[in-house]
């Protein structure tokens, strides 16, 4: 039989048997630890009324500590990015995983501010590859057609563990004897499920046992037909310089930014901004977050789902992506600025849960390093993504701290919120999704 002929064989064999699903699986288990990541995040803000009361803790100090996760976090970014393009993915997530379990558990152990900052800041640098792993696995499982689903699958884990996080802390709270036992537990918990994410990782399209012949070739002939589409243009040398002076570089990272000082923001202020203003307990903070946080898990998804969808049905891939994050940011800023004029436990909560929820459609920005980047820079610059988005974390909590130890109210803070879901809808919109960095 000559060699078209069983390429022929292959092929109609392949179309035939149904493909295996084991690139979903992938991204699910990426899921699975971006959602313990954020519920390891979460442990300090939902506690953080009984640890003020504590560690006697005043709200400036409180913003420092929020913060200082952010510190290591946004620090690693980029360095984290290059261990992922030059080690296989699932041994630097596996490393990962287990270096945050045992510094959450150590930060149960912590006595002083000083010394649950340090901690924190260990635990963002040990943190830090995490969803960078994301977008270099979408580079290696997903066609381009799939890649919103991808990315909002894995950044689900950040509303999705927000979410959880604090019905999951007031348990632990409960069970182990206050906010110590939690982070102990906490950290335990990831290390375990660390571990199993890593069998379920593990491999690539070609390696990987569980993959059948259909899916391999589906992967391969999609991921071939892209690099051979960018092949055919022209090019020029790519290095940092070009893409320092890309615009697409520039509003990648801004509109990342705009995001997360947005979401890092609630993230961390929005448990002390409901007991505050509305005066409610640890329980009813804990059952708040899961419903506002859901909602943002909710959105997450429909924004990944719409935006490939659209894109089968024909929609050019700029006009889906720009109005995906113009619904995303307006929506965002509408509500969050209502909530600045609500006195309400009941509007406040219903406004927070919007806000997430259009928030999160954002959450396809981690299929834009794999858009505009060369395949070989996709981990840098997904690096390079996140470190802008986490140096709205390193801030955020601090300004924010600040602003109510000085005026008593967190009016200005909402308004700066307000402006950043602005700028996340314009920095969508200066972004050429359909031409790589360095394709003329």
């Amino acid at each position: 039989m000559s060699t078209k002929s069983k390429i022929m064989e292959e092929y109609n064999k392949n179309n035939i048997v149904k493909r295996t699903s084991v690139r979903w699986y992938i991204f699910i288990a990426v899921l699975v630890l971006a959602t313990i990541n954020y519920v390891d995040r979460a442990v300090l803000s939902v506690a953080m009324p009984q640890i003020q009361k504590d560690l006697h803790l005043n709200a400036a100090i409180t913003g420092v500590i929020l913060s200082s996760f952010f510190w290591g976090y946004a620090a690693m970014q980029i360095p984290a990015g290059f261990l992922l393009d030059k080690y296989r993915t699932e041994k630097v997530v596996l490393g990962s995983a287990i270096g945050w379990g045992l510094a959450q558990t150590l930060t149960g152990f912590a006595s002083s501010s000083g010394v649950l900052m340090a901690l924190r800041a260990l635990l963002g640098v040990t943190e830090s590859p995490v969803m960078t792993a994301g977008a270099k696995l979408q580079g290696k499982w997903l066609p381009s057609k799939e890649r919103a689903r991808g990315a909002t699958i894995v950044d689900g884990g950040a509303p999705l563990g927000s979410a959880i996080g604090g019905p999951i802390i007031v348990a632990f709270m409960a069970w182990f004897g206050g906010w110590r036992g939690a982070l102990i537990g906490a950290g335990l918990m990831t290390i375990i499920v660390g571990i199993i994410c890593y069998f379920v990782i593990k491999g690539d399209p070609d390696t990987n046992k569980r993959v059948n012949a259909a899916e391999r070739q589906y992967i391969q002939s999609a991921l071939k037909e892209e690099y051979e589409a960018a092949q055919k243009e022209a090019k020029i040398e790519i290095g940092a310089k070009q893409y320092l002076q890309s615009r697409n570089f520039w509003g990648m990272c801004l509109g990342w930014f705009s995001f997360n000082t947005v979401f890092y923001g609630l993230l961390t202020w929005g448990p002390t901004f409901l007991a505050k203003t509305q005066h409610i307990n640890i329980s009813s903070i804990g059952f708040s977050t899961l419903i506002i946080f859901g909602f943002g898990f909710i959105g997450e998804l429909t924004g990944g789902i719409l935006a490939d969808k659209w894109r089968e049905k024909g929609g050019k891939y700029n006009t889906v992506m720009r109005t995906i994050f113009a619904i995303a940011g307006i929506g965002t800023s509408i509500a969050i600025f209502l909530l600045a004029k609500t006195a309400s436990l009941t509007m406040a909560i219903s406004l927070l849960t919007i806000a997430l929820f259009f928030l999160r459609w954002a959450g396809i920005f981690w299929s834009v390093p794999a858009a505009i980047a060369q395949r070989q820079h996709v981990g840098v610059i997904g690096g390079c993504m996140n470190l802008a988005g986490n140096i709205a974390g390193v801030i955020t909590p601090i300004y924010i701290g600040l602003i109510v130890q000085f005026t008593g109210s967190f009016y200005a803070g909402l308004m700066i919120f307000t402006i950043a879901g602005l700028l996340l809808a314009l920095s969508g919109a200066i972004i050429n999704y359909e031409k790589k960095i360095g394709v003329v």
